[in-house]
């Protein structure tokens, strides 16, 4: 039984009195979501804000605590439309209430490695499925994961996130505001060994979405213990009002094969092409061209890549050539 399942999207920090530590992790998550978006590094966007590149990590890790230079740089290198900055008003008011400077837990410390300790997570293949029924995007995230550590895992964090106007972050903020993504209609599944697996929000905002997927449900337990390697996978919808023209994929654990799918009706007459960002690189080609097999009256593009470099970002867009009119429409998944 999935859990977790809260009225929408539309809860933000704002509508209820948060805790600093909360906050705070608003702060970095908000500051991860747009550098995604945009497709930076965390280099490049430390260059771009004259910061070293381990401070840009720390931030969104939440070893270091929002700071007020951080949060304006941050907003206008990542053309935000002030989503940074109101993140950083929001703890600046949280802190106020306890009238003290908070000191993040010890658990929050681990977000780099946030599976268990003693864990050390590889993915062995990742496939991505995206199909557009002409309305509807439905994605299907299936991982072989192998634990390499010395602990069971319990659990595995997957982000959603969308953004329809990137080149218009103001309307686009204006946009989920007055539409956000909520949890009835991603209808998020996930599955492993054949069991269920429940799911719990990290972070739960109009536009993104942070969640843990945990290896349990109302029957039992079923960590993968060291040495063990499983699929798991997981889906969720979402409608071409909030999604769009593009997703990207973030390399986030070590990956030794990585494959994307893209599944459009054929009568749309779809073209895709792709880029590739990585910590030392700005966005360059894809080093190979996706696969187009035309079937069923629908097209189908894939592309596949080994042992693609950690945090490397691989991003692919597509225009309709017979519906022009979806062409600014964006969105992104991972």
């Amino acid at each position: 039984m999935l859990t977790n399942k809260r009225r929408g999207a539309s809860m933000n920090a704002h509508d209820q009195e948060i805790t600093v530590e909360e906050a705070a992790g608003n702060f970095a998550a908000e500051i991860a979501r747009w550098r995604e978006v945009r497709g930076m590094s965390k280099r490049a966007l430390a260059q771009a804000m004259g910061f070293d590149p381990s401070y840009v990590s720390h931030m969104e890790s939440g070893r270091h605590k929002p700071t007020e230079e951080f949060a304006r740089l941050a907003d206008e290198n990542l053309n935000a439309g002030k989503e940074i900055w109101r993140r950083w008003g929001e703890y600046e008011q949280a802190r106020a209430r306890v009238q003290r400077l908070s000191t993040f837990p010890p658990a929050q410390r681990k977000h780099e490695q946030p599976y268990a300790t003693g864990s050390a997570l590889v993915v062995e293949h990742d496939a991505a499925r995206l199909q557009y029924d002409g309305s509807s995007y439905r994605l299907t995230m299936q991982r072989l994961l192998r634990n390499t550590g010395t602990e069971p895992v319990t659990r595995y964090l997957i982000r959603i996130s969308v953004d329809r106007y990137p080149g218009d972050p103001e309307r686009s903020n204006a946009h989920y505001r007055a539409h956000p993504l909520t949890w009835d209609e991603l209808d998020l599944t996930a599955t492993c060994r054949g069991e269920t697996m429940r799911w719990q929000a990290k972070h739960d905002r109009d536009a993104f979405k942070e969640v843990w997927l945990l290896w349990d449900n109302e029957h039992g337990r079923f960590p993968v213990y060291p040495g063990e390697s499983v699929w798991i996978e997981y889906a969720y919808t979402v409608s071409d009002e909030k999604w769009g023209n593009w997703f990207q994929r973030a390399v986030r654990l070590p990956t030794e094969r990585l494959e994307v799918q893209l599944v459009f009706p054929a009568a749309l007459d779809p073209v895709v092409w792709g880029t590739e960002t990585s910590m030392t690189a700005e966005a360059s080609p894809l080093r190979t061209p996706p696969v187009r097999i035309d079937e069923d009256e629908q097209r189908h593009f894939t592309w596949i890549t080994t042992t693609p470099a950690l945090h490397a970002r691989y991003r692919l867009e597509w225009r309709f050539r017979a519906r022009p009119e979806h062409d600014s429409d964006q969105g992104e998944f991972k």
